[in-house]
């Protein structure tokens, strides 16, 4: 059995789809409106007869688990998985002895944790001095509550776990989904007296809890975490990712904070790409899962030395997932919480003004060292060179080797020596040149050409002599690296749905096909071949522009510029030879 067919067996394409994007009928196939950009006129399809889709606008396109990937911003596994509870399959019968039986174990768990948040809500509702705290002194209305699952925790020592042995689960259960602990050789509830904020993962799903006290005092923990168990993984979770997937999305960039209520202040004023982790202990988890929504990260701890060091400790860690790691800076409020409650548009100031990793850093180390004596400047520099060190661009360093040297009145060349003393292969940091929304942009303007000539390329033999000049490092995406190297060993090959192709580029050839019924059919062939031969020159010309930039690059770092220059005018010979074409 096969559990990605049985899933595409009970799922229609269109059904799936539709749970994100209204969709229309246009014939045989369904329109919409991008969920991926902001636009007027729908050009987002979708194909019920060869279940796929494709977006015309980012040039995206796949089947229902890709889409629901791009989505919810998970992995394939987690697509299967939300896509089989959608279709009522059970995943464990495709699984190997024990695979089922630990699948099982977390569907208990996850029932149990889901009655608990209910049991929290509903005593919620009845506690007034909880209510007071989040109505009252946190200022959050009933819907912020509601949206975030808010409960309480009563404080009879045992109510939640009778509560849920009376419904079916077991005490070992009820201790492996961390809500139910051993106290004096008896079992007593994990939380008690305690406000209750759920855990959830990306589908929404409870996990687990975050516990507040009402009443600070002095020996006991303000908060509380569910355990770590085989649901929940504090390196791995984060805050408010099932509600902020869309404005993540949507504004091209997150916000990550330190504590849970920062993240429901945020949303509660509209700044709903806001999501935060377990403290300042940020791992290389978080920012993959953040990862698979934007590059653009911008943090906003609290402005001391907790915070000094997480951002320093998460510069690292961002570039081994080529993240671009900004700060804001939080001038009038220790945390995000508190600056909202003073005033909400000055937290949308600081989201919109955040300052590079590095250069936050530089600023706040003047703050806590003294730079008048060589122990002060020694330290400053042993700090930032860490950093600096991870920098891909020789330009750059030097910036940063001169900014320094002005800040300690330290010769510059005294700084270079002490920077190439310690190097060491380290990860390189990367610091975007543009903005991460115009990277977006080219990258999806070239796509859309990629798709284009390609759709034409499959559709039309005859006009296949457009496939001269071009090779697979011209095009950004393995299928249609693919299928161009296909195209060109068998020039006249018909493509018909059950034509042989390369099982890899299958999908991508259904989603041409789709992109040339919608946009081509109609189109004369001397029309046809003056798009293929612009959309050609396109591609080619984006092609020369980067790798220029590389030789550039190349040429300021080694300073042997002869062979780089040959490679440079061969460049311009490839631009130049499609002059003409029509």
């Amino acid at each position: 059995m096969d559990a990605v067919e049985d899933v595409k067996g009970r799922l229609s394409i269109e059904d799936v789809i539709s749970r994100y994007v209204e969709l229309k009928r246009a014939g045989r196939n369904f329109r919409g409106l991008s969920p991926f950009n902001n636009e007027k006129s729908p050009s987002f399809m979708v194909s019920p007869e060869k279940q796929i889709w494709h977006d015309f606008s980012s040039g995206k396109g796949g089947n229902m688990f890709s889409f629901v990937m791009e989505m919810e911003g998970i992995d394939f596994r987690g697509a299967l998985e939300l896509l089989a509870r959608q279709a009522g399959i059970d995943l464990s019968q495709y699984q190997k002895s024990g695979g089922g039986q630990r699948t099982q174990q977390k569907q208990r768990l996850s029932e149990a944790l889901e009655l608990a948040a209910k049991f929290y809500q509903a005593h919620f509702k009845k506690n007034r001095p909880s209510l007071d705290y989040i109505i009252k002194k946190r200022k959050f209305t009933k819907e912020t509550a509601l949206k975030f699952r808010i409960g309480y925790a009563p404080n009879s020592g045992d109510a939640s776990t009778r509560f849920l042995l009376n419904k079916g689960f077991t005490l070992n259960e009820l201790k492996q989904a961390g809500l139910t602990t051993q106290r004096y050789q008896q079992p007593g509830d994990m939380f008690r007296d305690r406000l209750m904020i759920p855990l959830m993962d990306p589908f929404g799903s409870v996990i687990g809890f975050t516990a507040r006290t009402l009443v600070d005092e002095a020996n006991a923990p303000k908060y509380i975490n569910t355990p770590q168990t085989i649901l929940y993984d504090k390196s791995r979770h984060v805050f408010g990712m099932h509600l902020a997937k869309e404005a993540i999305r949507k504004n091209g960039y997150v916000v990550v904070v330190e504590g849970n209520m920062d993240v429901i202040a945020s949303h509660q004023v509209g700044v709903s790409q806001t999501v935060a982790t377990a403290g300042t202990a940020i791992t290389e988890q978080h920012l993959k899962m953040v990862g698979r929504l934007t590059h653009d990260v911008r943090l906003a701890f609290d402005q001391d030395l907790a915070g000094l060091a997480a951002a320093e400790r998460a510069i690292p860690l961002a570039s081994k997932q080529d993240i671009s790691l900004s700060i804001l800076t939080l001038t009038s409020a220790k945390d995000p919480d508190e600056l909202i409650q003073k005033d909400p548009t000055a937290w949308q100031k600081a989201i919109d003004n955040p300052q590079y990793a590095l250069d936050w850093l530089i600023e706040r180390y003047q703050d806590q060292l003294d730079l008048t004596g060589a122990q002060g400047k020694r330290q400053f520099t042993d700090i930032l060179f860490k950093v600096i060190r991870q920098l891909d661009d020789s330009v750059e360093q030097d910036h940063y080797i001169n900014r320094l040297s002005k800040l300690i009145g330290i010769n510059p060349e005294a700084l270079r020596t002490k920077l190439t003393k310690g190097a060491a292969a380290k990860p390189t940091l990367k610091r975007r040149t543009s903005t991460p929304a115009q990277d977006d942009a080219s990258q999806r303007e070239l796509i859309k050409a990629q798709n284009h000539f390609l759709a034409i390329m499959l559709m039309q033999p005859g006009l296949r002599m457009y496939l001269k000049l071009l090779t697979d490092d011209i095009l950004p995406q393995p299928a249609a690296k693919k299928l161009l190297t296909y195209l060109k060993k068998y020039p006249k090959f018909v493509f018909e749905e059950t034509a042989e192709v390369p099982p890899e580029t299958r999908e991508y050839c259904q989603i041409l096909v789709l992109l040339y019924e919608e946009l081509y059919q109609e189109v004369e062939l001397l029309d046809m071949r003056y798009e293929a031969a612009q959309l050609r020159a396109r591609l080619l010309q984006q092609y020369v522009k980067f790798r220029k930039t590389a030789l550039a690059k190349l040429m300021r770092d080694n300073g042997d510029s002869n062979e780089l220059l040959t490679q440079a005018k061969e460049l311009d010979m490839l631009l130049n030879s499609t002059k003409g074409d029509n």
